[in-house]
């Protein structure tokens, strides 16, 4: 375990007797209790996460909202001071490197800069492409062992910030972030989260870490929640719907075959845009939401069956602690995409029924919906 790196907030986790494990080169908490209970903390209170892992990525300089928009996806130029956009990175052949968010941001010297967070295990691939395709005059600087970064999800999220965050945070819009501070040390807060609840992720100097998260996990406590480790991570995306590189999202995924229409303007060109433009788009397997009828876990790489024959593959597969439902996600050949198609997934030898649904299964509640 001594070559993997460890966050700011490693040593509390070992003293929770959190279970750890090595993911994307790290070594993280899996769980501390049970996936299942932090899983329902988040879907009713409210649970924090390390997750410092991920890359954090800071670009500097005159022309960067160009020079950033020729290498994403999504446009960059229109974005606000304070917006932050969910985009993709892919090289010239239109093969994805990562999904990736990205934060127009100003310091406290006035200076305008982007923040790129990356998936961990992606975090030098995307740095090596852009500092490959960057222009001398942009700086270009990873962050990531650096900076701390602690999501707090769930209903009750921002009445555990509030108190400790300068900026009122429920006046913070969504995917919105802020330069602000917690705990009188200066940190960088947005409204934003992967688990399909409402909630912040605040980052903060690694120095300053270990006293933010003691002070949050005394608040999240109180009120009910738990620290909440990659296991349930992992369900509570699954439940909202989100893909995940490396299941979902792949070097050879087309971006609108996974959904994600919406993350590609094609309107104007970047790199790798003339090759998603030719792709054959509508000859290709559609990312669809599964429903079995066992209790039985649908894995990665189980094969989807129609009348006997292959038709697709799991990419994500769980019993969902929230509706109490094996659900899974996968690609099906285009016809067989539409919500209602009776399928099978093959679970090692013995095939079981599977209904596509609509994605996400789990839509959290509005305030003053009616229960």
């Amino acid at each position: 375990m001594s070559s993997l790196l460890h966050t700011p907030l490693h040593p509390w986790h070992v003293s929770q007797g959190a279970q750890m494990v090595p993911f994307a080169g790290w070594h993280m908490p899996l769980r501390y209790t049970s996936i299942v209970e932090e899983h329902q903390a988040v879907r009713t209170a409210v649970g924090m996460f390390d997750i410092s892992h991920m890359g954090r990525l800071r670009l500097d300089g005159p022309g960067v909202d160009r020079a950033l928009d020729r290498l994403v996806t999504r446009r960059v130029v229109d974005m606000r001071l304070g917006q932050v956009r969910y985009s993709l990175v892919c090289d010239e052949d239109g093969h994805l490197l990562d999904d990736i968010l990205i934060y127009r941001l100003m310091d406290a010297g006035g200076h305008e800069y982007f923040l790129v967070v990356a998936n961990a295990a992606n975090r030098q691939k995307v740095y090596q492409h852009f500092q490959q395709h960057l222009d001398e005059d942009i700086s270009l600087m990873d962050l990531t062992q650096q900076w701390a970064m602690i999501a707090v999800q769930g209903p009750r999220a921002l009445e555990a910030v509030e108190p400790m965050v300068e900026f009122p945070v429920k006046e913070l819009r969504y995917y919105r972030a802020v330069e602000t501070a917690v705990l009188g040390r200066g940190a960088l807060v947005s409204r934003t989260g992967y688990t399909g609840e409402d909630g912040v992720e605040i980052l903060v100097g690694a120095g300053a870490a270990s006293e933010v998260w003691q002070a949050l996990w005394q608040k999240v406590t109180a009120l009910g929640g738990k620290a909440a480790g990659l296991g349930a991570r992992d369900t509570l995306r699954l439940e909202a719907g989100m893909p995940l590189f490396g299941h979902e999202l792949t070097a050879n995924t087309h971006p609108f075959q996974a959904g994600l229409r919406f993350a590609v303007n094609l309107d104007r060109p970047f790199l790798g845009s003339d090759a998603l433009k030719e792709a054959a788009v509508d000859s290709l397997a559609r990312l669809v939401g599964l429903e079995l009828r066992t209790r039985r876990v649908a894995r990665q790489g189980y094969s989807i069956l129609h009348q006997g024959q292959v038709v697709g593959q799991v990419t994500s597969g769980t019993f969902s602690p929230t509706l109490q439902k094996s659900i899974a996600m996968g690609y099906v050949q285009p016809a067989l995409a539409q919500v209602g198609t009776e399928l099978e997934v093959d679970l090692r030898g013995r095939p079981e029924p599977a209904t596509v649904v609509p994605l996400p299964f789990y839509h959290r509640r509005k305030k003053g919906s009616s229960p």
